[in-house]
């Protein structure tokens, strides 16, 4: 039986469900432990993320009119009124509000107070669970608000901490989800599967003719991680093996998050995959990892931390962890896609992976999801291939594939994001659910475990591949655009699906990945394809001319008139 909504202590105030807040029951096991109340002495922290003083504009969300950090939080940073309304509401229920609440900018206050006043506060009821021995506070059911607070208050995040992402990498030899403490000690692990191979970064960013012997020396590329760590003499030893300069790598803390390396911890292997990926392909990049906890509250803060990080200033940020889009609320959705549309409007990129698991993206109703947040139409989605070369050549490129057992690819229409725009000619197949429309993935890369990468993790070395080496690999792919234009590429969709941008692409047509199969132009496999580098960086250059060249005679015309 749901538990009841907690109605003690209440103050005498009408409430409204907060859009979106739904959260659908825990599904019970045979043998689960039963739920039980939270401690209602226990402490937690909320996020509550507030409206925008005004809408960004469509131009912002294209890309097309960038702001400068202080043209944004003076335009689109936190509406005083609704922060000053926030702070009433959490003075009359005990709340308070944290010292650390970031800036208007961010749009978020943190409140926080004992289980039994957030009860009060937010109108719903949190228990405890148990999910594969861990205890988690779990709450179902809508949160319901002040009706003062409607249309002030977008999401409140974090009454909920069970884990909200999975990491989509996979070490070659392995089948279903990476474990970094199951490969084998010393070289590198096995491959999986008669024929494969395996390269260093290095190797893959020359076969997709990566500039040689550029830098990305004045760039920052930011990863988000909600677990793991890594250890700094890994690193040291993996850029001395590649023949390269250790990158230089800073930690930054989001709600509590920390550089927490252990060898029994899975997401070291995304950590070290993510970090020695990227610096790898974009040699001399700054490398920023803000690590957060694996919750919807963390993933977001993390993401809206990195986007308004004015000391690092990143300018392209990647993400390798995600899960389909039922998993989510509509509230965390929409709350993480608006700091994705504030990334659109400062000038950042955002990459991320779609996900190992194929079309159904690891969901068991036998349906297609897209995963999230790729599937966010301000983030560029980023799926998997298996990549095949010769010295600096690629002899062939398909879909990555290895199902039932090895992975594959995710890719496939969001039910919950629309078509945009930029994607109207692409024909991507309708969606399960009329409200969506928007095909993932944009781009992709190599990603098989059979084709994989080398990689060192807590003093062993594996050959991991996934979803979530192609988000760093195109990360740095984007910070040598960066540096080689001298101005951040941003929001590059538009750029990519016009016309022009079909030769800074190779088409993978060979390959499916469970629902939908690969064929001539985008396809919900591989995107637009993987990489052509030089006409790739030429294409996301914003100081690029669009305008079409004067002819010769015209131009001798208006010179002879002039004269």
């Amino acid at each position: 039986m749901a538990p009841k909504k907690s109605t003690t202590h209440l103050p005498a105030v009408k409430r409204t469900v907060l859009p979106g807040s739904e959260k659908a029951p825990i599904v019970k096991t045979i043998g689960a432990a039963a739920e039980r109340p939270a401690p209602h002495t226990a402490r937690l922290v909320v996020s509550v993320i507030v409206r925008r003083k005004a809408p960004l504009k469509s131009s912002h969300l294209s890309g097309k009119q960038r702001l400068t950090h202080a043209q944004y939080r003076q335009s689109h940073g936190a509406d005083p009124a609704a922060v000053k309304l926030v702070r009433t509401f959490a003075k009359e229920f005990g709340l308070t509000v944290e010292p650390d609440t970031p800036g208007p900018e961010r749009r978020t206050i943190k409140l926080s107070g004992t289980v039994a006043d957030m009860q009060n506060a937010f109108g719903t009821a949190l228990t405890q669970r148990s999910i594969d021995g861990v205890t988690y506070r779990v709450r179902q059911g809508s949160i319901d608000i002040p009706i003062e607070l409607a249309g002030v208050v977008e999401a409140v995040l974090g009454l909920d901490n069970r884990p909200q992402a999975r990491p989509h990498f996979r070490i070659a030899g392995e089948q279903g989800p990476a474990t970094a403490n199951a490969a084998q000690a010393g070289g590198f692990a096995s491959p999986h599967a008669a024929g494969s191979v395996s390269y260093t970064p290095v190797q893959v960013a020359q076969l997709y003719q990566f500039p040689s012997g550029a830098t990305a020396a004045n760039q920052t590329i930011g990863i988000i991680e909600l677990g793991g760590g890594y250890r700094t003499a890994d690193i040291t030893a993996y850029f001395k093996s590649l023949g390269q300069k250790p990158p230089k790598v800073v930690t930054v803390s989001v709600d509590g998050g920390k550089n927490k390396p252990t060898n029994s911890n899975s997401a070291d292997g995304e950590v070290m995959l993510d970090i020695e990926v990227a610096a790898a392909v974009a040699p001399g990049a700054k490398i920023v990892v803000y690590f957060a906890p694996n919750t919807d509250q963390g993933f977001i803060d993390a993401i809206a931390t990195a986007v308004h990080d004015t000391v690092n200033k990143p300018s392209v940020i990647s993400i390798s962890w995600g899960a389909a889009e039922s998993n989510w609320t509509v509230q965390a959705m929409n709350a993480l896609d608006a700091a994705c549309q504030s990334a659109a409007a400062l000038g950042i990129t955002i990459t991320a992976a779609t996900g190992d698991n194929g079309s159904t993206d690891g969901a068991s109703d036998g349906l297609n999801h897209a995963d999230f947040p790729s599937s966010s139409p301000h983030i560029l989605a980023c799926g998997g291939t298996n990549l095949q070369g010769s010295g600096s050549s690629i002899t062939a490129e398909t879909v990555w594939n290895a199902q039932p057992s090895g992975g594959a690819t995710g890719g496939g229409v969001s039910n919950f994001f629309p078509l945009p725009s930029w994607q109207s000619n692409a024909k991507v197949p309708k969606p399960t659910n009329a409200a969506g429309g928007r095909g993932v993935p944009d781009v992709s890369g190599d990603a098989d475990p059979a084709s994989g990468y080398q990689i060192r993790v807590d003093g062993k070395n594996f050959v991991i591949g996934g979803t979530s080496a192609v988000a760093p690999l195109w990360a740095g792919l984007i910070a040598l655009a960066n540096q080689q234009n001298g101005k951040s590429a941003g929001f590059i969709q538009p750029a990519i699906y016009a016309a022009k941008a079909k030769s800074a692409f190779r088409d993978i047509t060979q390959g499916n990945n469970g629902g939908f199969k690969a064929g001539s132009g985008w396809d919900p496999c591989t995107g637009l394809g993987s990489p052509i580098a030089p006409q790739l960086i030429g294409i996301v250059n914003p100081g690029a001319s669009t305008t079409k060249p004067k002819s010769k005679s015209k131009s001798r015309a208006r010179a002879k008139k002039r004269a």
